[in-house]
């Protein structure tokens, strides 16, 4: 039974993708039920990942073949806030983007200016085409001076039954090389927190954060203020879940029991 009190000041529901709404490229029974049912209670909803292999289009077009369409603006990526960041941050600065196609586009989609000379900005993201002599200017880079900036930062990724090394690996690399700790975005990172709070108009306790990764998800909301939901339908089971120091507000087998909130 969830102690519906719980959500009575929540406003947005954001919630994590892969293992939250949807398992490689089915959705997750109940999810759209629960998403109608938010906004059929005047509430919204958004949905937020670290993935920054992936970008907004790329996820909508998954939600897409799924036959659940939402606006794009509603996929928010860990690209967003690093863009949002430097922006505010380094105005009219240069970046050397370690990062995929979707990444480039990204970036480039924001008017954020590329070089591949010594930038003001080394920018990590998830990157599959990653090769050594990347590895080799980024590091001269930030050696030099230039400030580097993580996308997120998830140690390793899922890929169907197996996993690849996430931006979190490269990160490991790139700062033992440089000796310099990098300013990492995405969750469960402040700057995301910050990101969600400008973008929606809201206060930190007026958002749930739904997801199944305990150390992106939940301790997004956890250390920062959020309402938080914990399902049990990706990497978190529940012996991990008793094990581990970040709570949840609510534990749940899948986002469908969240439906009993207006029920």
């Amino acid at each position: 039974m969830i102690n519906k009190e719980i959500f009575k000041n929540v406003r947005y529901y954001v919630a994590d993708l892969d293992g939250t709404v949807y398992l490689g490229n089915k959705l997750i029974d109940g999810a759209k039920e629960f998403f109608d049912l938010v906004v059929e209670n005047g509430r919204d909803f958004y949905f937020l990942t670290n993935n920054s292999s992936n970008n907004s289009k790329v996820c909508l077009e998954k939600l897409v073949k799924m036959n659940f369409p939402v606006p794009e603006e509603k996929i928010i990526v860990s690209t967003d806030v690093a863009i949002n960041y430097i922006q505010k941050n380094y105005t009219n600065a240069s970046v050397y983007l370690i990062g995929n196609s979707r990444l480039y586009y990204d970036f480039n989609r924001a008017g954020i200016s590329l070089t591949d000379d010594m930038p003001d900005v080394v920018v990590l993201g998830l990157d599959d085409t990653l090769n050594y002599e990347k590895i080799r200017k980024g590091c001269n880079y930030i050696i030099k001076g230039a400030k580097f900036i993580v996308t997120h930062p998830d140690i390793k990724a899922p890929m169907g039954d197996d996993y690849m090394p996430d931006a979190g690996s490269m990160m490991a690399l790139f700062s033992t090389c440089t000796g310099v700790e990098p300013l990492v975005m995405g969750k469960p990172e402040v700057y995301t927190a910050d990101y969600l709070c400008e973008k929606l108009n809201c206060k930190r306790e007026e958002i749930c954060m739904i997801g199944d990764s305990l150390a992106a998800d939940i301790a997004l909301g956890a250390n920062h203020g959020m309402v938080t939901a914990c399902v049990l339908t990706g990497v978190t089971t529940t012996e991990i879940y008793e094990k581990s120091d970040i709570k949840a507000d609510v534990v749940v087998n899948s986002i469908k029991d969240l439906c009993e909130i207006w029920r």
